[in-house]
C-alpha cells in the first residue's frame, strides 16, 4: 500500500539554522556563482557537487529567484550547489551535465506552476516567459515538477530526489487540476520523489541535507516538519479510516462564467433580466413621448 503522509504537525523544535556544524566543503569558501557547468566547477576547483539544483527558471543569482535563495543558504551550510536551469527534457543527458551530487538532487518547476506558466486561463499556449531568456516560451515542459523528477531518476537511480517550489507546495495531496478537469493525486506518488517539502522550507532543506550528509538514509528521514512522502505500510499505532466518515460528497454547483453578463447567465438559465427588462420599458416610454 502506498500512503501519502504529511508530517507538518508532529511537534518538533525548530533548530536554529546557524547550530549545524558547517559541512567539510566549506573550505572552499563562498562561490562567486553556482556552477552551471562542468567547466565552471573546474574554475571554483570543485571535482563535484554535494547538491543540485534543477529548476524550470532561468538561473539569476538574486534573492528573487528560488533557486539561489536556497542555493545560497544551503552554500552557507558549507555545501558545494550546482545549478542546471531548463534543461532540455527530451533525454536524461542534460541532467547529467554536472555529474552525480553527492547527496540529492534538489527539483522545482520555478516560481510559478509549469502549467500556469504555459497557458492563459482559457487554456492557450502563452507567448511568453518572463522566467527565461529574451522573454521565451516553452523552455520548460508541462508539469516540469513530474518531468524533472523522472529524469533525474533516470540519470542516476540511486540518488535521492527533493521536491519542492510551488508546483510541488500546491500538489502535494490530491487536488483537482484545471487543466486535465479532474481529481489528480498527490504530485509525490507521480514523480517518484523521496521527499516533498512545501513552504518556504528553509528549516527542512537544511536538516535533509545535513542529515543525508551523514550518511542517513533518505527512507528514515520521516520527521521533518513540512515535508511529505510515501510510506509502504501503515505505522504501528497508527490507523486508517474512510474519507466519507469525515466528509461525504454532494451536489457540485457548476461555475457561473465570471465573464458573462448579467442578461446572459439570465438566458442560459432560461429566464430574463429584470434590470435589463425595466430599462427597455422606460426606453420604450420616453420613445412614445417624444
Amino acid at each position: 500500500m502506498n500512503a501519502y503522509a504529511d508530517v507538518s504537525l508532529f511537534p518538533r523544535n525548530a533548530k536554529p539554522l546557524t547550530s549545524y556544524r558547517k559541512y567539510w566543503a566549506a573550505r572552499f569558501g563562498t562561490a562567486p556563482f553556482l556552477p552551471m557547468s562542468r567547466e565552471e566547477m573546474t574554475q571554483l576547483g570543485w571535482d563535484s557537487c554535494d547538491i543540485i539544483i534543477v529548476t524550470g527558471d532561468a538561473y539569476v543569482d538574486h534573492p528573487s529567484f528560488g533557486m539561489s535563495v536556497i542555493g545560497r543558504m544551503l552554500e552557507n551550510q558549507g555545501f558545494r550547489v550546482g545549478i542546471i536551469a531548463q534543461p532540455d527534457w527530451q533525454s536524461a543527458d542534460p541532467f547529467k551535465a554536472l555529474g552525480k551530487p553527492n547527496l540529492f538532487f534538489g527539483v522545482t518547476a520555478g516560481n510559478m506552476d509549469s502549467m500556469i506558466n504555459r497557458y492563459t486561463a482559457d487554456r492557450k499556449i502563452r507567448s511568453d516567459d518572463a522566467y527565461t531568456p529574451g522573454d521565451v516560451g516553452g523552455k520548460r515542459p508541462d508539469r516540469a515538477a513530474l518531468v524533472y523528477s523522472q529524469r533525474c531518476k533516470e540519470a542516476y537511480n540511486d540518488v535521492p530526489i527533493v521536491l519542492g517550489g510551488i508546483e510541488g507546495s500546491l500538489r502535494r495531496i490530491a487536488h483537482y487540476d484545471y487543466w486535465s478537469d479532474k481529481v489528480r493525486r498527490s504530485i509525490v506518488v507521480d514523480s517518484k520523489c523521496d521527499l516533498l517539502l512545501y513552504g518556504n522550507a528553509e528549516r527542512a532543506i537544511v536538516e535533509i541535507a545535513h542529515r543525508l550528509a551523514a550518511k542517513e538514509p533518505v527512507q528514515d528521514i520521516t520527521d521533518v516538519r513540512g515535508t511529505a512522502f510515501v510510506r509502504r505500510e501503515t505505522p504501528e499505532g497508527w490507523f486508517e479510516i474512510d474519507s466519507t466518515s469525515v466528509d461525504t460528497p454532494g451536489h457540485v454547483e457548476a461555475h457561473i462564467n465570471p465573464y458573462l453578463m448579467i442578461s446572459d447567465q439570465a438566458r442560459e438559465q432560461g429566464a430574463t433580466c429584470a434590470r435589463e427588462e425595466e430599462a427597455k420599458e422606460v426606453a420604450e416610454i420616453g420613445r412614445a413621448h417624444v
